[in-house]
């Protein structure tokens, strides 16, 4: 049963770290409303925020949407 608990265990912890991750630097989610109300606007091209991309070299990314 030891392993069991191990695999179950270190999956619930991955899994816990992943949503922490999602949370904290995900531009989708905004925790200080005050100074930063819109963070996704704030994002540059190059800014890296996906977890895992296969193909994609972001610092040769360029703007393709207006300044608001």
């Amino acid at each position: 049963l030891i392993p069991l608990f191990v695999i179950i265990g270190s999956g619930g912890i991955g899994a816990g770290l992943y949503l922490m991750r999602l949370a904290m630097f995900n531009p989708d989610v905004s925790w200080d409303k005050k100074n930063n109300p819109e963070p996704w606007n704030k994002m540059s091209p190059s800014d890296q925020y996906k977890f895992y991309s296969v193909n994609v070299d972001y610092s040769k990314l360029k703007k393709d949407r207006p300044d608001f």
